[in-house]
């Protein structure tokens, strides 16, 4: 039996043409309609070139949206709510415009391509999550969280009402609402005691 080889790295600059001429196309026309053909013809390579670095499609978008822009470390402000608006807010964050399409190009595929949306959320959104988890975790063993907080329910929270108004309502987000979103819903759920129910009138009458 022969041994395996990996495949060969295109390096340096032309691997980064490659994986930006990618994001434009798949920004231009999403997921289902790009091609490796369209690619090559964006990044001037030939389709040859990419098939000796990338063995289909799916492989090469996830790579190109691995290198899409965002921080690279996980902000440790001492504050939670510091933290998340550095995090969410910027480059590669929420507010972002080019984030923001890049993840509608692939809203589309994630429910018709099985394989594609393994790889997504394996490789894609994995270490996103990962990376709000450092930030929720932190808060914890600082103490700013409540004991009986879910933070399996909490850690997404942000995203999934920020891109509630950007798909549904059609609302461009801006740093401003996504800090409105931190201090008056997720902070609130997260640091302060539930609201206790209004006595009835019998523990009224004890009181």
């Amino acid at each position: 039996m022969s041994p395996i080889t990996e495949r060969p790295r295109i390096e340096g600059d032309r691997e980064q043409q490659i994986l930006e001429a990618t994001l434009q196309v798949l920004g231009e026309v999403g997921y289902d309609r790009l091609t490796m053909d369209a690619v090559a013809a964006q990044a001037k390579a030939s389709k040859a070139t990419l098939y000796r670095r990338w063995t289909n499609k799916v492989s090469l978008v996830i790579e190109a949206l691995q290198h899409t822009k965002g921080p690279h470390e996980t902000p440790d402000t001492g504050s939670l709510r510091e933290d998340l608006r550095i995090a969410f807010c910027g480059d590669g964050g929420l507010d972002d415009p080019d984030s923001v399409a890049m993840f509608s190009s692939v809203l589309t595929a994630i429910t018709r391509d099985p394989e594609f949306a393994e790889a997504f959320r394996r490789d894609v959104i994995g270490p996103k999550l990962a990376f709000s988890q450092q930030i929720w975790q932190r808060a914890r063993d600082r103490g700013e969280l409540r004991e009986d907080v879910d933070l399996s329910l909490l850690e997404p929270a942000l995203a999934g009402i920020v891109l509630h108004r950007v798909f549904l309502m059609g609302e461009a987000p801006d740093a401003d609402v996504i800090t409105r979103v931190i201090d008056q819903i997720i902070l609130p759920a997260a640091t302060r005691d539930p609201a206790r129910p209004l006595p009835t009138a019998n523990e009224k009458d004890l009181s």
